[in-house]
Parts: structure tokens; C-alpha cells; sequence
């Protein structure tokens, strides 16, 4: 806040993890405006939504309990037009509160001050007129004394928006002192220990005397801190903190949510991202198929395991042929290839759709359970769209849907229905980019475990290669950085088929953990009727039918 007033100070970047009272630091510095220096006032939010939701629950109270705020800004009524959710005006300026997705709202409003909360958020472009931080900018263009204050947890290595502004600043961190030595540090998540099985003993080590120090001395770490530059700049200051400095949170919470994010990849990057306000960075750019294959099980379609709790399928067009995958999920993310198969023959005829239709009613036996079904399946229609119309119009009451591939970062896996086509018939949306993220995340887990992708052993090497045909890279586009998925090799179809069944897991929204302690009393039961096959009439109770999330869909 005191660098918003630094005038040798144009651009203030604020590189963060969650708890640590950003978002009331942008309040702050927008009622010091209105109450100190008036001028026109651009409030950025990831979304329109987004923004009425922070104009609503953060804004309106600030200006309703502060005393020098109060009566300033009025309230929002319908029919005054200066005075609305999105547009508040005071004496010698204005409040625009917009969306970044949304154009127009970022045009024809000269503005002095431009504060955009949670910049890695933010689409590509707004519309179709580009970059929306490029779009505000120029929104500032005329003002000599303008101020542009970006805050957010960063993302991705090399996409992040505010990873890109912070390394253009003088990259100042909050030192403090150790309450032993005296000496002053960066707090960083290394140095946060804890007894083995014990994360809630968590204690940070002091690195310059290895002083054990406990959580009631961080405030007094905190108020006796300093920030320090580590390079020199003319306008821009960049601030960097994380979650260890935080009076909201403590080093032993902190802990305990680690080792739960350890067990999933996807939660991991998460918790890099808000918990220790750093970048995710991955192991790899891409996987070597070899690597792969060498982790065959010993299981087939034949007889799965146990640990298999749902089945999905995913199915992939081309102009003589079906390829199928079919994959079994289970706890923690992880899953089992079960099956991979090509229906030869001309998609637009009934022939090939039929073949399909008969595999899909199969069921699939487990090692000691009962037999499970597909229980949801995604057919691409980027190609022969009227083809899978026709198939999927009948048959949604057996969970097979038609889906259509967004190419775009951060699209959720699976997003609401539409009605498509003369049929009417329902078509999901699917974030692919989305999902091979996630996938390229497990294939890289090479310990059975959270996230671990299981292959039976008779995929062919072919398989392999498919299934790692593409790879990660950042190429610029408009002037902008994007993570796109480049192909490596012509046929990719593993891949797409394993994306596609991963679609059809989000579509379906099983409750794994209900399912699993189904199958553990089902295990109970068998145990004692093999223990003990002829009870006494006393002991025996009556067989009540039960029926379970798993029997519904048969």
C-alpha cells in the first residue's frame, strides 16, 4: 500500500498465495482514491460473475462500515444509471467494476487507476479484441500519474501472468527475524519440519542457527519484518509472499494439507500455487512410451481387479473404423486400462455403430466382486457429427453421450449440456487441453499409488506410442503465451480414446468413496459366510434387497 503512493512507483505487482489479505489490500487502496485522491477507477475480476460478486459482498460493506467511505459512493438503486453493481460514481471520479472476459466492458473508459485482482485468471482475450490486460492498459494511456496494480496466485511456469509481471519487477520478499539468533530470512516452505506420521508438530527451522520455532513466535516474526528488493526498477515494486506468513493459517495445517495434496498430483499443483504462491513447474515436457510399456500388470478384460469401482469407455471417429478404450477407476485417482478396440468398417453406415453397441452391453468380471458394466461412455462427433447423433439420440438412458473437444486452457474436463442438432439430443461440452494435463500428470507417477495409470499386459507397443504421441509446448499467439499439445506422430488415438473416458468419469460424477465402502462390507460379508457357511437359525438375519449407487446401473 505504501508503494500505490510512492510516486517513483507506476506498477505495483502482487505475487501470492491465498490467506494473506490481498483481496482487502485492493480495497484499501481503492477507498484511499475515493476518499484521498478522486480519480477514474478500473476494478478488474476474472469474470463478470466475479465481479458482481466482489462488487456485492466486498465493496458495498466497505463503503456501508467505514466512516470516512460512508455517504461518499450511493447506493446501488435500479433506475439511477451513475450508481448501479458495476458502475459507482463520487465526487471528482468513478468506480468501473468489469469482467475480463467481457469487451465491451474494458472499452471507452479512460481511467487513472487500474486494479486487477487475480490476473492468472483471466481468459486470453476478451471477445475477440484481445488481451484483456492489454485492453485495460490502454485504457490508462492518458493519464501521466496513472497506477496499475495486478494481484494473483500464480499458475503455470512460463503462462503466468503474474509470474511474467514479477520478473519485471525489483522482486521484493518479506524478510524476518529469527526469534533466537536475530538474524532475518525469507520464510520458505524447506524449512518446515515435522516429527515422521506428525504434521501437526510442524516447527520452521531457523536457517542460520537450525533454532526449532514454533507457531506463537511468527506474529512477532511478522510485526519486526522487512521487505527487501533483490534487483533495481524505476516504476514497477513486486511484492512475494506465501501462506507460512500467514496470521490465518498455521505451519501445522499447512503440513497436514501437504501430505494430502502429495496423494494427488492435481492437488499438488494447487497447493504450490495457493498455499506456497510459487509456479507449478513439471517434470517433463513429454514421456518416453518405453518408460510405459515396462509397467505392464499381469490382468486382462478377462478379470479385472478388485480395486476397479467404475468403467468408463471413450470412443474416437475416423472414416473406416471405431477405436475404443475402456478404462477402470478407482480411489486416489487411479486407473486401469482394461480394454482397447477397433471396429473396422465405414462410420457413416449402421454396421460398425451396431459392433459398438453390442460390446458396450458387456460386463466386465472382477477378481472377487461382482461384475461391473460400462457405465458411461463419450463419443467424440468432431467427425461424422450426424453419425453419433443418431447413435447417442437413443441411448442416453444408458450414460452414451455425445461430446465436442474445447481446445482451450483451463475448459473444465466435462461442462454443462446443450441441446444440439435437429434431435435435440445433449452434447458436452469437453475440456481436453484440461484433460491431458491431468493425464500427463499421472503418467509421470512411476510408484503404484495416487494418480497411477495401470496397463495390462497385453497393450502393444503401437498403444504406447499412441498414448504419448503428443507433447506440452509454449508457443506465442497474438502476442500471448499458450500451452498447446503438439503431435509427435500421426496417430494419437490412445490418447484421445483415454481423454474421451476420462470425460465421460466427469460426466457421470461417481461417488467413489460410497462405492468403495459398498464393496468393503460386500468383502465382510463373503468372509463370514466362508468362515462360517451354515449359521444357526438364531444367528441368521434376513435378507433385506438393498439397492446400491453400484446395482442401478444394471
Amino acid at each position: 500500500m505504501d508503494a500505490v503512493i510512492d510516486r517513483n512507483i507506476e506498477t505495483v505487482v502482487f505475487m501470492k498465495s491465498t490467506q494473506v489479505g490481498a483481496t482487502e489490500i485492493l480495497n484499501n487502496i481503492l477507498g484511499y482514491y475515493i476518499s484521498q485522491d478522486p480519480c477514474p477507477v478500473l476494478v478488474m475480476q476474472p469474470t463478470l460473475e466475479m465481479a458482481r460478486t466482489w462488487s456485492k459482498d466486498r465493496l458495498n460493506p466497505m463503503l456501508r462500515s467505514s466512516d470516512v467511505l460512508k455517504g461518499k459512493v450511493k447506493e446501488p438503486r435500479a433506475k439511477d444509471s451513475e450508481n448501479t453493481v458495476l458502475h459507482k460514481k463520487f465526487d471528482g471520479g468513478f468506480i468501473a467494476v468489469v469482467g475480463a472476459n467481457s469487451a465491451s466492458g474494458l472499452a471507452s473508459r479512460p481511467v487513472r487507476i487500474l486494479l486487477a485482482d487475480e490476473v492468472d485468471r483471466f481468459p486470453l482475450s476478451a471477445g475477440a479484441e484481445g488481451d484483456p490486460i492489454s485492453l485495460a492498459l490502454k485504457r490508462t494511456a492518458t493519464f501521466w500519474n496513472r497506477k496499475i496494480i495486478m494481484a494473483s496466485t500464480p499458475t503455470i511456469d512460463g503462462l503466468s501472468r503474474i509470474q511474467t509481471a514479477w520478473e519485471l519487477s525489483d522482486k521484493r520478499r518479506y524478510w524476518v527475524p529469527c526469534p533466537e539468533c536475530k538474524k532475518k530470512q525469507v520464510l520458505e516452505w524447506s524449512n518446515v519440519q515435522w516429527d515422521e506420521g506428525k504434521p501437526e508438530s510442524a516447527k520452521y527451522v531457523c536457517v542460520h542457527c537450525g533454532s526449532l520455532l514454533e507457531e506463537k513466535h511468527k506474529i512477532t516474526m511478522i510485526r519486526n519484518g522487512e521487505w527487501r528488493a533483490e534487483e533495481k526498477t524505476i516504476k514497477t515494486a513486486g511484492f512475494h509472499i506465501n501462506e507460512l506468513y500467514s496470521p490465518w493459517s498455521t505451519w501445522a495445517t499447512m503440513a497436514v494439507n501437504f501430505l494430502e495434496a502429495k496423494r494427488h498430483p492435481e492437488i499438488l499443483k494447487t497447493y504450490i500455487n495457493c498455499s506456497l504462491g510459487d509456479v507449478w513447474r513439471d517434470q517433463g515436457e513429454e514421456i518416453v512410451s518405453e518408460g510405459l510399456m515396462a509397467r505392464c500388470e499381469t490382468y486382462d478384460e478377462s478379470c479385472i481387479p478388485d480395486d476397479v469401482l467404475v468403467i468408463t469407455a471413450g470412443v474416437d471417429l475416423q472414416s473406416d473404423r471405431l477405436e475404443l478404450q475402456v478404462i477402470g477407476w478407482g480411489l486416489d485417482s487411479q486407473s486401469y486400462v482394461l480394454d482397447y478396440k477397433i471396429f473396422w468398417g465405414e462410420t457413416a453406415q449402421n454396421k460398425v455403430w451396431q459392433d459398438l453397441d453390442e460390446y458396450l452391453k458387456r460386463r466386465y468380471n472382477r477378481e472377487t466382486f461382482t461384475s461391473l458394466p460400462i457405465a458411461c461412455v463419450a463419443i467424440d462427433s468432431g467427425y461424422q457429427t450426424q453419425s453419433v447423433y443418431n447413435y447417442a439420440k437413443t441411448r442416453s438412458g444408458r450414460r452414451i453421450f455425445a461430446i465436442k473437444g474445447q481446445s482451450q486452457a483451463g475448459k473444465p474436463i466435462a461442462g454443462r449440456p446443450r441441446q444440439s442438432g435437429r434431435q435435440r439430443i445433449q452434447l458436452f461440452p469437453a475440456g481436453v487441453d484440461t484433460a491431458k494435463e491431468n493425464i500427463f500428470q499421472w503418467l509421470q507417477i512411476e510408484e503404484q499409488g495416487p494418480g497411477y495409470v495401470h496397463f495390462p499386459n497385453n497393450m502393444d507397443e503401437e498403444y504406447f506410442k499412441q498414448l504419448t504421441a503428443e507433447k506440452r509446448a509454449v508457443k506465442f499467439y497474438k502476442g500471448e503465451k499458450r500451452v498447446v499439445w503438439v503431435a509427435k506422430r500421426e496417430r494419437n488415438e490412445a490418447l484421445d480414446t483415454f481423454v474421451y473416458s476420462l470425460v465421460a468419469l466427469h460426466i457421470l460424477q461417481p461417488d467413489l468413496e460410497k462405492i468403495a465402502s459398498h464393496h468393503n462390507q460386500e468383502f465382510k460379508d463373503q468372509l463370514i459366510k466362508r468362515t462360517n457357511p451354515n449359521p444357526s437359525p438364531l444367528l441368521r438375519q434376513p435378507k433385506i434387497p438393498r439397492k446400491t449407487f453400484v446395482n442401478s446401473w444394471k
